[in-house]
Order: structure tokens, then C-alpha cells, then sequence
């Protein structure tokens, strides 16, 4: 059996030496990088042929990957890099690594043409200037036969280990039996959509109840389809760190357990090696250090260090299963390499990878770009699928801040102060006519392409001077550029999907001497923002890139939502697992006679304490309070101590750190009794597990509608635009706010063995237009407040009034 490895894989093994030097270097993006590539064949005669697809074996090796373009007539090969900035500054291992890759495509297509020698050329082609460096050397096909065989020698002892991984992790994955007894009610269903769907090489939407093991029922099943699919990996995304810790707690399960052809004395786990991945900065050793080996020690000689480093972290895979963070800092600074790129560079030879959304979905997705220039079949799950709109919305968003800019340019080096300068007079006349206007927002139909053009010179500038001071240490004007840049770059991808428009503040001396009219006072400043509506553009190629996805939640409802704000390719299979939970174990009551619009919030501060205290006087235990929004939640939860200052009670609060949230979750004991208050949609309202009398109500006092504001009624607009009028408030409004009460409810019942109660306070939770987006098993008893038990629907009045 052959190992199959891509070019760039193998002299990524092989060719990579001496220090990790992230000095400012600013790559050129992927659509900038392809149309480098693009232009430079474009300028070539017609003998050209571009995307060269190679192979070619040695040993037990399949070596193969696509050259850039080959002209017959010149007997030259060519392989583009594009760059930004002055060539002679690229780090000589980069160079290196570049040749590296055209000698191997050099002897393999000279192996497949019967060649005796052969031109190469490395283009280096600036992306703002489109300017191309050549450089070309002339080779013998036997001294490239010669280095192609060497940099294979050195690649094959790790080829052989890595080929008897494979084998051993396929042959043990084929065995693999479900590591608990039994399965969960409602997970064998979920296991069997989602186990048929990577056979079929498709995209899944699969709903959930709470409570049924979806981590462990879409983790299992997945892994038992990658020897029969032959994929290279699985990517588990998640939305936040809970979600992370139960997909590796569930590989740590799955990897204890032993097929059952197995002798009973084997104490090995699993051959799988599970890789976490970590922010930057979680993960960061040297905070107060640049990367590069001028500055950080685990920088210096960080590519000869990595491959003992390398042996190590796989070892310990071998040995201990998962690489969460502590494994991979642990390996990591017993070999004096940074844990953050060893990380990155241990993808390449991981199994699953455990990570957050953006590493695969955001605009320079790490898991992508591997997986798309080595041509791995990988599946993706996607946990707590319902984040992925607004997540996706974040990272396709885009904001330029001229008060940073302004502070940027105060204390700015003089050779881009003038640029900055041109760039604030442009902010001030592009929003000059709606400051006249004293509109403080207005949404436009496009970006200026006169301001576009100054924002390119600046960051021309900016990239220069980065460039030509590579050690200097500037974050101020450095976050601004990457902020710049960003924008510049949604700017280009702009469109329907998006929008664009100005919001005017008032400046900080202004607001401070009370100062009136500032719009016409020349106070403003502006913020300009490029907000994605609808990710579905960006990310559908993501999807399909996939040999298959599956998407799961618990709140997955309507369908079409999803599948429209997404971009699910056609074909997607849905499937709605039908809850294990009986509607006895939740009594969910209705409650007709509060209104938590917007207007009327004052007033429904007494009777929502009054039936909270009931409720926990007649059941004294744990509960969680559901607010909308701080201010509602400080007020409430004031009243209710005031009122009952017996019941004890502890609130989330703004910018809440870590072991402060770890101190409100330990409140909720079996033994403890209380009321926690906490805001809809936080990290409270989902993603936390609270079974039997840790949790035993809620009360959820809000439909979780988005606020009625201008930037809102722009989305719902857009929405309308998309995907027509009659889903327009929907899309905006109703279908994100249900989706936070159904997640926040879905904390009180964990096991079938739960038993709790939920509080929906809004007289619009009456409704069947509204019941009906409810979860199915649930049998919702209408109530009045006071505590007249109801069955007929409140008044009439708008949902849009809330």
C-alpha cells in the first residue's frame, strides 16, 4: 500500500528550517493569491499550460500535486508565489521552501515527459504593484531525480509510521463498538442520519432535543463511516469552549473503549490522534514578544526543533489519546517550540480536530486551506448549529472607526501621517451631506469608489513602512491596519448579501461640555460598516468543499431558515429526532396577562417577582431567570430582592470573566436553593448541563426578539430583498428570538429521569402562530399571572410592537 503525500506536504517536512519569523510580512489574501496566479498565466504565450496536475512514486510513496504552469516550447516550469512588499526582506527558509517545491515538481514532470533537463522558474509576484520577480535556474532531470529521492528518504521512516497508523486507526474504527451499553433514547436516530449521510457524501441538518447525547450520537457514527469513505479527517467546530470540552470528552470515551475482537489485557487506546485547537492568545507563552527568534525564544530555531517536537506530540497521541491544551503545551515547551504554530503544524498528521467555527469558516480559515491545497476528504460537524448565522455574520462583517483612526494618526510615524490625514478628510466627505442632514445613521446603496481608492493608498503606505520597520512595535497602528484591511477586503466582496452605512457619534469633548447640535458643530466622526446579512455566499463553498457535513441542534427550526441564511448546498438531508422526553417531566405555562414589549417593561416588574416567588415557595429549589437585557435583568432582580430579600438569589453580570461564570454555575448544587438571573443568549442560556435537582425551572420573561432599531428594520429589509417580504420579519425577528428561549429552556430538562418547570412570560407565548415554533413534546398550559389558569389566546396586538 502506497502513502499518498501532496508537494507542499512533503517539503513542508523535509525543506522547513530554522527560526518561525512572523515579522510584519502581510500575505496576500486567497482571492488576492488567485488572481496572481490568474494574471501571471494570462500574460504567457499560448503554449502555456497552467495547473499542471503531477505524480509520481518512490517507494512506498505517491507523491502528487499541481504545478503552477509549464510552457513546451520553453521547456520552463513555473511555480507563482505571490507577496506584498520588498522581496529582498522574505526569510531565506521561505526562499528555500520555495525551490524546494519546484525541484520536486521539476522531476516529476520530468519523469512523466522523458525529459533529459528542464528550465525552473519561481515567480514572485508582488500583488500591489503586479509587478514579477523570475528567477530561473536550469536543471538536469537526474540531479532533480537525485533531490526528489533524498527529500523522500527523509520522508519515508515517518511516511511508514504514518501508513501503519492509518491502517491500524481504520482497522480498530471498523471495529469500534459504542462505548456505553446502550444507546440514549433519540441518539440512535440521530447516530444512524448521521452515519447515512457521510456514506452518501452529504450535507445533514439534524435537530436534536437537549439532553440526548448529540456530541457523542454525531461523533461515533462519523467515525465509523471514515474507512469506508476514506477520509483523512474530521473537523469538530464548535461555538464556545463548552462545546469543545464534551466533543473531547466524548473522543477520550470513544478512544478508552476496545473493539470487540480485541484480547481483553489491551491497555492502548484507540489509535486516533485528537488535536485541540486553541485561540492565539489563549495559547500565546510570550505575550509581551513578537514572533520571531529576535524576540522569542520558542521562535528561535523553531523549524529545527519541530521535528522532535512533532515525534513527541504524536507519541503522546499514541500513548494518552487527545492533545487538548495542556497535553500540547506540556510537549510543546519540553522541546522549546511555541505550543500556538505547533498546533497548527500537528493538523497535518491529527485525525480529529477539535476547534471553533472559524478555523474552517472564517475568511482565512487555517482547516481550510490545509485541507484544500493537501486534498484531504474531510467531514465536518458543526455543534450548536443555530450559532452559525450570527457567527458567520461576525466574521464576513467588516468595521473602519475614524475615532481610532484620528488617535491612530495623532501619535502616527511621519511617513504615513499624511496618508492617515488624506484618509480622515475622505471619512468627512463621504458622511458630510448626512451630517447636514443631522441623521446619525444612513445606510447607502455602495461604497464610494473615491474613497475606496484613499483607503488602498493608505494601507499602501501603512504596508510600506510595516514592511521597511519589521521589528517595530506599534500594536496602535497595527490593529488599525488589520481592521483597514479586513474592511478593504469585504469592501471587494460586497453585495446583496451585505450592507453598507454610516453611524455619527458625538465626540467624547462634546458629549463631556453637554454640547448641543454637535451634528452641525463638526463633532462627528463616523463609523462605517460593511454588515453581512446573509453569510450563505461565503460559506456554501465551504460546505461543499466537504466530503460531508452535518449540522445539529437542538433549535434547528424552521428548516428554510437556515438553509437560506446559510447557503446548505441542494440536497441537504434534514432530519428532526423525535424528543425522548414526555411532556409530564416539563410543565411549561404561558402566562397571558404580562407584556415584556418594550414599553411596558416597568410594568411588569411586580408581577413577574410575585410569580417567581410563588413558583419557588411552592417547589423551593434552583431555578435560572431569563432576562433580555441587563438593564431588565438589574431592575428585575433589585425588586425581587426588596421584595424577597429570604430567597437567595446571584445575577450574571456585564463582561462577566471566567471564574466569575464558574462561581454562578456553582451555585446550582443538588442540595442548594436559589434564583440565578441571567440574560438570554449569554453563556448561561446555553451550553451548560444542570441535571436532576441541579436545575428544576426557568423563567423566561422576553420572546428574545432582536430590538427594533434602525440597523435591525436594515437587515429585516435586506432579508425581504433575499429571500422575499413574507420572511423579512421572520428571518430578522422571530425566528433568532425563539431559537434563545427554546435553547434557554432546554436547561431544565437533562435525563428522562428530570422533572421541571418553565415560565414563558409574554401574553405573545399564547399564540399558535408562536406555539407552533415551540418544541413539539411540550404542552403548553396557559396562565394568568396571578394565577388563573387560562386555555383561550390573549389580545390580538402586533408582534412587531415588542
Amino acid at each position: 500500500m502506497k502513502y499518498l503525500v501532496a508537494v507542499r506536504a512533503l517539503c513542508a517536512f523535509t525543506a522547513k528550517h530554522g527560526d518561525l519569523d512572523l515579522r510584519f510580512t502581510p500575505s496576500p489574501s486567497a482571492q488576492e493569491g488567485m488572481a496572481g496566479h490568474a494574471l501571471v498565466a494570462a500574460r504567457r504565450g499560448e503554449s502555456y499550460q497552467a495547473e499542471v496536475s503531477l505524480q509520481g512514486d518512490y517507494k512506498t510513496l505517491t507523491v502528487r500535486g499541481r504545478a503552477d504552469g509549464y510552457d513546451p516550447v520553453l521547456n520552463q516550469l513555473e511555480e507563482v508565489k505571490t507577496f506584498r512588499g520588498d522581496l529582498h526582506a522574505m526569510a531565506e527558509n521561505r526562499r528555500h521552501l520555495h525551490w524546494a517545491q519546484l525541484k520536486i515538481y521539476g522531476w516529476l514532470l520530468c519523469a512523466e515527459k522523458n525529459l533529459p533537463d528542464i528550465n525552473l522558474t519561481l515567480v514572485y509576484f508582488d500583488v500591489a504593484s503586479l509587478q514579477e520577480t523570475p528567477l530561473t535556474e536550469q536543471f538536469s532531470a537526474a540531479s532533480l531525480k537525485q533531490y526528489f529521492e533524498a527529500q523522500c528518504e527523509r520522508f519515508l521512516a515517518w511516511a511508514s509510521q504514518e501508513l501503519a497508523h492509518r491502517e491500524a486507526r481504520d482497522a480498530a474504527l471498523k471495529a469500534l463498538e459504542f462505548p456505553h451499553p446502550d444507546f440514549r433514547p433519540g441518539q440512535r436516530a440521530l447516530a444512524g442520519a448521521v452515519y447515512k449521510t457521510a456514506q452518501a457524501g452529504k450535507c445533514l441538518m439534524a435537530q436534536a432535543p437537549t439532553g440526548i447525547g448529540k456530541t457523542m450520537g454525531t461523533v461515533f457514527p462519523l467515525l465509523k463511516a471514515v474507512p469506508a469513505q476514506q477520509l483523512d479527517k474530521l473537523f469538530f467546530l464548535a461555538a464556545k469552549t463548552p462545546g469543545r470540552k464534551l466533543a473531547l470528552d466524548a473522543l477520550e470515551r470513544i478512544q478508552a473503549a476496545k473493539p470487540q475482537p480485541t484480547p481483553a489485557p489491551m491497555q492502548t487506546p484507540l489509535p486516533l490522534r485528537v488535536l485541540e485547537m486553541v485561540a492565539r492568545d489563549k495559547a500565546c507563552e510570550h505575550p509581551d514578544k513578537a514572533c520571531h527568534g529576535d524576540s522569542c525564544p520558542l521562535a528561535k530555531g523553531f523549524y529545527d526543533r519541530l521535528p522532535q517536537a512533532r515525534s513527541a506530540a504524536v507519541g503522546h497521541a499514541a500513548a494518552r489519546g487527545v492533545l487538548d491544551k495542556s497535553a500540547l503545551r506540556e510537549v510543546a515547551l519540553a522541546h522549546r517550540v511555541c505550543p500556538y504554530y505547533l498546533s497548527q503544524e500537528l493538523v497535518t498528521w491529527s485525525d480529529v480536530v477539535v476547534g471553533d467555527y472559524n478555523y474552517y469558516f472564517d475568511t482565512s480559515a487555517l482547516l481550510h486551506s490545509l485541507a484544500s491545497a493537501n486534498q484531504w476528504r474531510v467531514s465536518v460537524l458543526v455543534d450548536e448549529a443555530h450559532n452559525m448565522v450570527e457567527r458567520g455574520r461576525k466574521m464576513y462583517s467588516a468595521l473602519l472607526d475614524q475615532a481610532q483612526l484620528q488617535q491612530v494618526h495623532a501619535l502616527a510615524p511621519k511617513a504615513v501621517k499624511a496618508s492617515l490625514q488624506r484618509l480622515d478628510k475622505s471619512l468627512q466627505d463621504l458622511h458630510q451631506a448626512q451630517q447636514a442632514r443631522q441623521e446619525s445613521y444612513q445606510v447607502y446603496p455602495e461604497l464610494p469608489a473615491s474613497f475606496l481608492k484613499v483607503l488602498q493608498q493608505a494601507l499602501t503606505h501603512i504596508t510600506d513602512f510595516l514592511l521597511a520597520n519589521p521589528t517595530r512595535v506599534d500594536g496602535a497602528l497595527q490593529d488599525f491596519y488589520f481592521e483597514a484591511l479586513h474592511f478593504s477586503r469585504m469592501a471587494d466582496a460586497f453585495g446583496e448579501h451585505s450592507l453598507f452605512d454610516v453611524t455619527l457619534r458625538q465626540d467624547a469633548d462634546a458629549a463631556a461640555s453637554g454640547e448641543q447640535g454637535w451634528l452641525n458643530a463638526g463633532q462627528a466622526t463616523a463609523q462605517l460598516n460593511i454588515r453581512n446579512v446573509v453569510p450563505a455566499p461565503f460559506l456554501a463553498p465551504r460546505f461543499a468543499a466537504a466530503q460531508s457535513v452535518a449540522l445539529f441542534s437542538a433549535t434547528l427550526s424552521p428548516q428554510n431558515y437556515y438553509t437560506d441564511t446559510l447557503g446548505l448546498p441542494a440536497g441537504t438531508v434534514w432530519t428532526d429526532v423525535q424528543s425522548p422526553f414526555l411532556a409530564e417531566q416539563l410543565a411549561v405555562h404561558a402566562v397571558s396577562d404580562i407584556s415584556t414589549r418594550y414599553q411596558h417593561r416597568d410594568d411588569s416588574l411586580s408581577p413577574i417577582v410575585d410569580l417567581m416567588a410563588r413558583q419557588y415557595e411552592g417547589q423551593p429549589g434552583n431555578y435560572l431567570a431569563f432576562l433580555s437585557s441587563y438593564d431588565y435583568l438589574q431592575k428585575l432582580a433589585a425588586l425581587f430582592r426588596q421584595r424577597y430579600p429570604h430567597i437567595p438569589m446571584w445575577e450574571q453580570t456585564r463582561g462577566m470573566e471566567e471564574a466569575a461564570r464558574d462561581a454562578f454555575l456553582a451555585r446550582f448544587t443538588p442540595t442548594s436553593m436559589g434564583i440565578g438571573f441571567a440574560v438570554l443568549g449569554g453563556s448561561f442560556a446555553e451550553g451548560i448541563d444542570l441535571p436532576g435537582d441541579r436545575l428544576i425551572g426557568a423563567f423566561i420573561a422576553t420572546l428574545g426578539l432582536p430590538q427594533v432599531n434602525p440597523v435591525n428594520e436594515q437587515i429585516r429589509e435586506r432579508m425581504g430583498a433575499n429571500f422575499g417580504a413574507g420572511q423579512s420579519y421572520d428571518y430578522t425577528y422571530l425566528y433568532p428570538g425563539l431559537q434563545k428561549v427554546v435553547q434557554a429552556a432546554g436547561r431544565v430538562i437533562r435525563t428522562t429521569s428530570d422533572r421541571g418547570v418553565v415560565y414563558l412570560m409574554d401574553d405573545r407565548f399564547t399564540r399558535p402562530e408562536i406555539q407552533s415554533l415551540l418544541p413539539g413534546w411540550w404542552e403548553v398550559v396557559h396562565l394568568r399571572a396571578r394565577g388563573k389558569r387560562r386555555s383561550d389566546r390573549n389580545d390580538h396586538s402586533s408582534l412587531a410592537s415588542a
